[in-house]
């Protein structure tokens, strides 16, 4: 996507769209007077209940500044070096966190899975959980990785996490979910944040905010509290605990209040939706898949590709199959936005 995209035609990824008012007025109220450093805070402590509130018992919860660092610090207290983590092969560790799960653990192996929808085949991952285990030569299966939502936009049911984690479970492998999208599969399904976590038996979770309304900050939240010491000294070698903390924790002091942070998802989605309703109904476009989250995959025809990207629009186009594009909607986007690029294709490809 060029720099001068307009913002309004930038479908690239949610992570083009801003911070949500609710998050900056927070931030600028935080700035006024004095506070303790390292997250000893008032307004830490009150993003630190928000988090206990949100999933019904007491949770410990590190506040990082990028979704990648809370995936590769979470999966380093889950897995040793001679360890792997199971995964699938589209998930947005294995493809562009540049080696930072297999830096972070000191050298552990990610093993790709296969699986529809970028959602782990449960059957694959019996097998893979039990691989070599005990055998000296290979590395040990430690940790399985979720994805939740997928990069391509699917998102697992609540039946199928609870069948990925009784398969870990089985072999006596930590679980992690990714929840870079977190916010987006709970308004998809109509859950709780506790049963699509622990109570389906997530450890660690990587709680996202940045591409749902926060600005700096996603969080790591630890299930199982035995990991917290380890983490917290895990974090602070990695340069994450911020000595001003409370800029990161008003931030999701104000995501979690009044359900800022499901309303924004919900309207993701929405525009998601309404993407694909309306792209439907344009002959020469392929849909690849349902938009159940906030992201959709589709085929288009060289020359509407060409002709939205000369008109300014911001979408990934080349890193699949020829045609191929992803769209993606965030909490900022409107009606008006998505049937713009609605019409805009209906033009370019009759």
């Amino acid at each position: 996507m060029s720099s001068t995209t307009p913002v309004a035609r930038a479908f690239t990824s949610d992570n083009v769209a801003g911070a949500a008012p609710e998050i900056l007025e927070a931030v600028v109220a935080a700035a006024g007077g004095q506070a303790p450093p390292y997250g000893a805070d008032r307004i830490s402590a009150s993003a630190r209940d928000r988090f206990d509130e949100l999933f019904e018992r007491e949770v410990d919860v590190l506040f990082v500044s990028t979704g990648s660092a809370a995936n590769a610090l979470g999966l380093a207290a889950l897995t040793p070096p001679w360890g792997s983590v199971l995964c699938h092969h589209d998930s947005h560790i294995n493809n562009d966190e540049c080696g930072a799960p297999e830096f972070f653990t000191g050298g552990a192996k990610l093993v790709p899975l296969p699986g529809d929808d970028a959602k782990i085949d449960p059957d694959r991952l019996r097998v893979a959980a039990r691989r070599k285990a005990g055998d000296v030569h290979s590395v040990q299966p430690s940790a399985v990785s979720i994805t939740q939502a997928t990069e391509t936009g699917a998102v697992y049911t609540l039946d199928e996490i609870r069948a990925l984690t009784s398969c870990a479970r089985e072999a006596g492998l930590r679980v992690h979910m990714d929840g870079a999208r977190f916010a987006n599969a709970v308004a998809a399904l109509g859950c709780s944040p506790a049963e699509m976590t622990w109570r389906a038996g997530v450890d660690v979770l990587s709680f996202g905010g940045t591409k749902n309304g926060t600005l700096t900050v996603d969080a790591i939240v630890i299930f199982d509290r035995s990991l917290t010491g380890e983490l917290t000294f895990r974090a602070k070698r990695a340069g994450q605990l911020s000595s001003k903390m409370r800029f990161h924790t008003a931030q999701f002091d104000a995501y979690l209040t009044d359900d800022l942070w499901l309303r924004n998802a919900r309207n993701a989605n929405a525009m998601a939706a309404r993407l694909e309703e309306g792209l439907k109904a344009v002959p020469g476009v392929a849909l690849l898949g349902a938009a159940e989250a906030n992201i959709l995959f589709c085929r288009l025809p060289q020359q509407v590709i060409d002709g939205l990207l000369s008109k300014g629009y911001g979408f990934y186009h080349d890193r699949w199959e020829p045609g191929v594009v992803r769209f993606v909607t965030s909490f900022a986007t409107t009606r008006a936005e998505v049937d713009g690029l609605v019409d805009a294709v209906r033009r370019l490809a009759a």
